[in-house]
């Protein structure tokens, strides 16, 4: 099977639209509360929403260390990597991985968009999660 980047790692993640990537999100009908990721669409309890594509980076880490494994399955020339929670004006915190950003240049409050960000399957091919960079059209 031909690896298709357009394909989610997960179903009710995230969709590809005009604008790019988009994470989906449910809105709870009866006390308005969010999910993150979303509902499945066969759910009535939940309308599904697109959470906004732009937020402020509310906390980070740096992974600097490989994980033990198991769980940890990725590659042994481990490389370290950032993790942040973006909280999304208007609706919701969300952690994901922060990339294309330099350590020592991330900072609270610094603007952050999705992104696509490609994850290798066991078996070898590829899918579509979503990461976060820094937005250079925003402030801080």
């Amino acid at each position: 099977m031909p690896d298709n980047l357009e394909v989610p790692i997960a179903d009710d993640l995230i969709r590809f639209d005009a604008e790019g990537i988009a994470l989906l999100a449910s809105r709870e009908r009866a006390t308005g509360r969010l999910c993150f990721p979303a509902r499945t669409e066969n759910d009535t309890r939940y309308e599904r929403l697109v959470l906004p594509r732009t937020g402020r980076l509310w906390s980070w880490t740096v992974q600097r260390f490989r994980p033990k494994s198991p769980p940890y399955a990725g590659p042994d020339a481990f490389e370290p990597y950032a993790v942040g929670y973006i909280e999304l004006e208007g609706a919701l915190i969300v952690e994901g991985r922060l990339v294309d950003v330099a350590f020592d240049a991330l900072e609270i409050g610094m603007a952050m968009r999705v992104v696509p960000l490609p994850f290798r399957l066991a078996d070898g091919s590829l899918r579509t999660s979503f990461g976060f960079t820094a937005d250079e059209g925003q402030g801080a």
